[in-house]
């Protein structure tokens, strides 16, 4: 297992489909953690999954690769994080888990894939595991944080990438997914390339569509349109879809930027240079969301935040997690502090994680607190607990009512008769002229 929310919620997904699962991670905390029926994040289900798993006596936590021998299949879901010196993928804690498995393969056993790799990175894992006559597959995982649970109770699809013994690998992975499969779930069986390329190349589709419109989103702002009623329009094209379609602060966390950049790297290296330079063009758009969200902050208050009390509502790189990887409500907030806003943060997930890793922010969990005396508000993570907020009363608690919605994710009519100098990203064609800053 590792720190990504797809180890765990494989692993409990597992049991609840019917299977004895025996869970294996360096973290021998985390394991006793787990042991005690603990979830060690926030994920929505997941402490529901482990109890269950718990209950039904089908789970096992260990620390011991010695214990993993009696296992039929093994599933590799270790993280792969950016190499802190490049774009590239860091394979190291992927390597040191398949040497750990290596003494206890035996033959005809099947090892799978989970994690995102570079592409070639299969093949080389094939070689390594040929030796004790294991089989090996690639089996991508799809899921988003905040429903992971949801996603791999119910996925959209599973895909099989397999090399040798290609019918071996698909009759065990079928007989792990046969609740799924029978309910219906595609299944995609393909070579070890195209399955690696599978996710990432979602992803960095997804991370496209994102920055797509947030510099439509940019382009609204000048022109005095609204990129809100845009994006439905546009959704309502089957060609195009409203997912992922929302103008904003940006995408962040674990995946999609990490991602992104290892798909430039890959293409790179295959000397696809048109794919390296789109994205890196979405890296920047995806950057440039963060800086000019804090540049209007800056504006709003009258072109210096020097000692101006700003709330930041959100912590976490999106709601229903408490994952704060490359937050861009984190990146905003510590921007603002760096030029001397005194910030203060209320998210009611990420809290004990970020304050640790933010001193130079202060934290409140209760959101009526943290507006408390605020000159500047924004929204960064849309929490319900943030969007069901009563503007009127809201109004009450700050000392100056101006707000940006850095999602578009609350009612900018409902907030401006409330009192508020509203702002949306890409919206200037439905808020009123701001009032001039204090």
């Amino acid at each position: 297992m590792a720190p990504a929310t797809s180890a765990p919620v494989h692993a409990l997904t597992l049991a609840h489909l019917g299977h004895n699962v025996i869970a294996l991670d360096t973290d021998t905390a985390r394991i006793a953690q787990l042991a005690r029926g603990e979830v060690p994040f926030h994920e929505p289900g997941l402490a529901e999954l482990l109890q269950e798993g718990h209950d039904g006596g089908r789970l096992t936590f260990t620390s011991d690769p010695a214990d993993l021998a009696s296992a039929q299949v093994h599933f590799l879901c270790v993280g792969t994080p950016q190499s802190k010196t490049a774009n590239d993928s860091d394979l190291s804690f992927l390597m040191s888990a398949v040497q750990a498995l290596l003494p206890h393969l035996r033959p005809d056993t099947l090892v799978v894939g989970k994690s995102t790799v570079p592409v070639g990175t299969a093949a080389v894992l094939e070689r390594m595991i040929s030796a004790s006559g294991a089989v090996l597959a690639w089996n991508p995982e799809f899921l988003r944080q905040g429903t992971a649970v949801k996603d791999s109770l119910v996925p959209d699809r599973l895909v099989y990438g397999v090399g040798e013994k290609a019918e071996h690998a698909c009759s065990l992975l079928d007989a792990v997914y046969a609740p799924l499969l029978e309910r219906g779930t595609p299944k995609v069986v393909t070579n070890f390339a195209t399955s690696e390329l599978i996710k990432i190349s979602a992803n960095a589709f997804l991370a496209l569509k994102l920055s797509y419109i947030n510099a439509v989103g940019e382009f609204c702002e000048q022109a005095g349109a609204d990129v809100v009623q845009l994006a439905q329009a546009l959704g309502h094209d089957d060609r195009i879809g409203g997912k992922y379609f929302h103008a904003g602060v940006g995408f962040g966390g674990g995946c999609l930027p990490k991602d992104l950049r290892s798909f430039r790297a890959q293409a790179q290296s295959h000397g696809v240079d048109a794919l390296d330079e789109m994205f890196s063009l979405v890296d920047g758009i995806n950057a440039d969301a963060r800086y000019r969200t804090a540049e209007t902050a800056v504006r709003l208050c009258a072109g210096s935040v020097q000692g101006k009390r700003i709330t930041i509502l959100g912590a976490s790189f999106k709601p229903h997690t408490d994952d704060i990887r490359d937050s861009p409500a984190l990146d905003v907030a510590a921007q603002l502090a760096a030029q001397g806003a005194v910030v203060t943060v209320s998210d009611p997930q990420a809290q004990d994680t970020a304050w640790l890793q933010f001193p130079q922010l202060s934290f409140e969990r209760d959101a009526s607190v943290a507006l408390g005396g605020a000159e500047l508000v924004l929204l960064l993570t849309q929490w319900p607990e943030f969007t069901a907020l009563d503007p009127a009363q809201a109004a009450t608690l700050v000392r100056r009512p101006v707000i940006i919605d850095g999602r578009n994710a609350l009612d900018g009519a409902a907030w401006q008769n409330a009192g508020w100098d509203y702002h949306g990203i890409g919206r200037a064609g439905v808020v009123r002229a701001s009032r001039a800053a204090v």
